[in-house]
């Protein structure tokens, strides 16, 4: 074979390589991962830290398992201050984060490389700047996202959020942040377009200024009051109950319910046997 033939050979066959990667290999991965069954140790986890489980149909309960196995596969876990990682932390942790795209795209948290999980609550330094005095505080967290890739998750608070009728998310709450920052701006504005975007706004904005001025009023607010400190918390807090008390917003805020129906493509209400304790 002549080596121009060898060159225009290789050539074509690292172009085909090259090309296969890039636009089909992800998906031919990801389609041999969910032809494996799904682990019954895995499932015993689903059914005992993840409670909304329990009540999906069964269609749901399947579409679940297959993004709870592809999240475990893509994502890299990472133990701190010396916490272990088992399969527990893992399914129980992607168990909870994959509600948030159960009927939206899987490729939602395709930008999601890392998850760095805590024993409990840790210290982080933060350091601020104006250009005349640099100032350094502590801050005590249970969990927080960037737009790099990464989240970081307090275990203790991880268990907390998996106990039936728990009111707060660390898990959901974090991963909503990372909903958010799609179009990327972490602003309480995930992307939509549109009539739905229209309406997202307006609906979000007038729910948004209610909570602030009650809080600012001294008025008790079932809602948690973090929710308050700026849009993207407050779509983040928002997540947290329309997973975690659907009826109760629903009944308190049946237009943010609507909102948030359309954007996680779900309406909890409507399984058979959705309960105000989820």
């Amino acid at each position: 074979m002549s080596s121009p033939l060898v060159f225009a050979v290789t050539a074509v066959i690292i172009i085909a390589v090259a090309v296969f990667y890039l636009f089909f290999y992800r998906d031919w991965r990801r389609q041999r991962e969910l032809r494996r069954p799904f682990p019954e140790p895995w499932r015993k986890i689903l059914e005992t830290r993840v409670p909304l489980y329990t009540l999906l149909p069964t269609s749901l309960k399947l579409q679940l398992e297959q993004h709870v196995r592809l999240f475990v596969a893509e994502k890299n876990f990472y133990g701190c201050d010396g916490f272990a990682i088992n399969d527990e932390v893992r399914i129980t942790i992607a168990g909870h984060a994959c509600l948030l795209t159960l009927a939206r795209r899987w490729s939602d948290f395709d930008e999601v490389k890392s998850i760095l999980v805590y024993p409990d609550v840790y210290r982080v330094e933060e350091t601020e700047d104006d250009g005349i005095v640099v100032s350094v505080s502590h801050e005590v967290r249970a969990g927080e996202a960037s737009d790099f890739g990464r989240v970081v998750l307090s275990w203790t608070e991880c268990e907390a959020a998996s106990r039936p009728g728990s009111l707060h998310n660390v898990i959901l709450h974090e991963f909503a942040h990372q909903l958010d920052y799609l179009d990327g701006a972490a602003d309480g504005a995930p992307p939509l377009s549109g009539t739905q975007a229209r309406q997202w706004q307006q609906t979000m904005t007038d729910a948004y200024q209610h909570l602030r001025h009650s809080l600012s009023h001294h008025q008790h607010s079932w809602l948690d009051p973090y929710g308050a400190t700026e849009p993207a918390e407050f779509f983040a807090v928002l997540t947290e109950a329309f997973f975690q008390q659907p009826r109760h917003l629903a009944d308190e805020q049946p237009a943010v319910y609507a909102a948030l129906c359309g954007f996680y493509r779900i309406n909890l209400l409507e399984l058979d046997t959705a309960d105000a304790t989820l």
